[in-house]
Formats: structure tokens, sequence, C-alpha cells
């Protein structure tokens, strides 16, 4: 039996950081692991312009441990109001990766994104010229349509007709948590990239409705059915380069993830290694868990890949059960199964 497991230094293509305490408080848990990291700029008041990303970078840069080796890769927030311009300026200056498109009330700190997708329609042909890739939150808010179908909608009414519209616009499907999801990027050969979190891997919404409501299982996209989450664990551990690890990390105090209406947001950046080896070597795939965290990201963005390594040991990890910040305890996710590899 396998006893180590060596990749190169992984990415994360999807972490939420926050800001102030709560950012001083998680970062070292993806820090200690990943190498760069697509942040979301998903802030009160939101990343929108450039001035904005270098200043949130710049605190991202001064929060780090010492000797820390970690790129954050900034993204600003799509809004009705966003400059073609200054989007193409941030990007010709390496500022930022991506630009990150929230349906305006999709998700945490939404309510500034996008309602009307016509009026970003100068951005998109702007971001295909220059290349720079767009990240959606795939998720319809059509209150009449179920939140179990709002990603499979969005993808018909949202992203098909965007990416007819500006064929040479490369997107990213960020979090996918459907089979639908998985089909659609694998009938595209170029341009259309997807993101797999670690909790859509493990859990589906049994693990959050049934026994009794378990809050800290409660994510957006939520969490589908059981033959959806093993669509999602074929693609991951196929080695598909169109699929690649987003954690979706999101770290909200208990008190908030307990609310009558709780925060939506699962906290996985200290144990999502230690997942990963765990569900790719169930699933007889150990050989595809570097292209999926580690290769698949950096080719899809233009990249280079990390030159360090990190090694994984068979060994029980032992994980706390929260983290402290001075906001309050974060739960860390729990996989719901005997993890056998520490990073």
């Amino acid at each position: 039996m396998t006893q180590t497991h060596t990749i190169r230094r992984p990415d994360d293509w999807h972490l939420h950081l926050r800001d102030g305490d709560m950012l001083r408080a998680v970062l070292p848990a993806t820090t200690e692991h990943f190498a760069r990291a697509i942040i979301m700029p998903n802030l009160v008041p939101p990343v929108v312009t450039s001035a904005d990303a270098r200043a949130y970078r710049d605190r991202i840069l001064a929060a780090l441990p010492e000797s820390a080796d970690f790129t954050p890769l900034m993204t600003l927030y799509l809004t009705e109001d966003t400059d073609p311009q200054d989007v193409a300026e941030a990007h010709a200056s390496g500022l930022i990766t991506a630009v990150k498109l929230y349906p305006a009330g999709a998700t945490t700190n939404s309510a500034s994104g996008v309602a009307n997708f016509d009026k970003v329609s100068a951005v998109l042909e702007k971001m295909a010229e220059i290349g720079l890739p767009l990240c959606t939150h795939g998720e319809v808010t059509d209150s009449a349509i179920d939140i179990f179908d709002r990603e499979a909608v969005f993808i018909d009414r949202v992203l098909d007709p965007i990416r007819r519209r500006h064929p040479d616009l490369r997107v990213v499907m960020e979090h996918i948590t459907t089979s639908q999801a998985v089909d659609y990027v694998r009938s595209v050969d170029a341009g259309l990239g997807a993101t797999i979190t670690t909790h859509h891997l493990v859990i589906n919404r049994n693990h959050i409705l049934a026994g009794g409501i378990k809050p800290h299982y409660y994510c957006l996209p939520v969490a589908k059915r059981e033959e959806h989450r093993l669509a999602l664990r074929s693609a991951a551990t196929s080695g598909d380069r169109r699929f690649f690890l987003g954690t979706d990390s999101a770290p909200h105090t208990d008190a908030n993830k307990l609310l009558p209406c709780g925060c939506a947001g699962c906290f996985t950046a200290p144990n999502t290694l230690s997942i990963l080896a765990e569900v790719f070597e169930q699933d007889s795939a150990l050989a595809n868990l570097e292209a999926f965290t580690s290769l698949n990201g950096p080719a899809f963005y233009g990249l280079p890949l990390n030159e360090d390594t990190l090694t994984l040991v068979r060994d029980m990890p032992a994980f706390p059960g929260h983290i402290d910040t001075p906001d309050g305890p974060v739960t860390i996710f729990d996989p719901d199964m005997p993890l056998h590899w520490t990073a």
C-alpha cells in the first residue's frame, strides 16, 4: 500500500478570504498548502475597480504569515457599471487574473451583481478581446425556479447565450454541482473550464436535510442529489484537463451560520488535501490527483506550473473542529468519513 504521494504544490482556483480580522485568521490555512489562489471579490463593499483590487491585494500580502510563499490572484466583481477600460488596464498591468460574474442576489454579498446581462456586453467583449477569463457563479435567481434546478437553468438561459454572443470569451464555470454542468463542460473542447469544490465531492443534499437541518453543510450552490455528486467525482478524478480544484472555502462564524437565515459556505481550507486524497484513492484515481489540484488550473489560465512539491503521507490526520477568530469560532468542514492522508 502506498505510504506517500507527492504532487506539485497545488493552487486553489476559487477562494474566499474575507477581510480584516477574518482574513488574518483564515489565510494561514491556505498558505500552508497552496501556492496561488483566485481570490473572490464579494467583500462589503465589493472589489469593483482596479484601485479596489490593488488595495485588497495589499491587505492580503500584509496579512501573510512570515516566510509564506503565496500569490493572491485578484479578480474584479462585475457590475452593470464596470468600465471595460479599467478592466483592460488592470489585466495588462498583471493586477487581475479574472472577472467574477455574480447574478444579483445569487449568493453571499451578491446584491451588486448583474441583473441585466445586456448591460455587461461591452465588458465581456473587451475581455474576449484581451483573453481575460470570466468566472461565473452559475445560478439563476428567479424565485419561480426550484433552488435545485438553478444551475441547469443558468446554463440554458444565461451562460450558453453569453458564450454564443462572445465565442472567444474564456469562461470558468465555478463550483459546479450537477451532471448537466459536467456534460456541458465536456461538450466544449476549448475556452471553457470548471472548478469543483472539495465539499461537493463528498456531500449530497441528504447531508444538509436528513435527520435535521445541518447548517455547516449548507452552501451555494446547494448540494444536489447523489447522482450529481457521483458525476462530479467522475469528472474530478478523471484527469480531464477541463476540471480543476476551486475549494470555494468560505469562512463564516458559527454565530452567522446558525442564524434563522444562516450564511452559505463551507470552510474547507484546512483539510481539503486530506479529503481529496481520500476521495481520489477511494476511486482508484490517486494518480490523477495532481492533474486536478496542480496541473489543469494553470493550463487553463496560462500560468506556469509550480516548481515546489507537496508530499501527502498516509496517516490519520487530526483537525480541530473549528478555528478561533476575533469575530468568533469558524467550524472546519467535517467530511463525514475517516481520512487517511496528511498533507
